[in-house]
């Protein structure tokens, strides 16, 4: 399951549970209505309550973070999860943006909201 708020062109997504193609593509409809009407967008991604993910959204947000390459201005990941952390730095390869990893949401919005 996966809880999206936007305010301007700042994203905040929460995944609780197990995360879905169906929510990634939820996800995806937030991102590009924010990149149309936006331009740049920030993301905050909270993955703290996350259980497990299914293959094909790893397929999937590869596939749209390289349509979206130049979209994203700042990427902050909350997760306590290593595994999550180095998934988090290989993304990096896709997305043309500075890509935090933190423990506390706190300062992750912080973070996003300096430019």
């Amino acid at each position: 399951m996966i809880a999206i708020t936007t305010r301007d062109n700042l994203i905040s997504a929460s995944v609780m549970g197990e995360f879905t193609l169906t929510d990634y593509r939820d996800f995806e409809q937030h991102v590009e209505y924010s990149i149309e009407f936006e331009g740049g967008v920030k993301l905050l991604l909270d993955l703290r309550d996350m259980v497990r993910y299914t293959l094909d959204v790893v397929w999937e947000e590869i596939r749209f973070s390289r349509e979206h390459r130049y979209d994203f201005r700042k990427i902050a990941v909350v997760t306590q999860d290593e595994w999550m952390v180095w998934i988090s730095w290989l993304n990096r390869l896709f997305v043309d943006a500075e890509l935090r990893v933190f423990d506390d949401p706190s300062l992750a919005l912080e973070w996003l909201e300096t430019d």
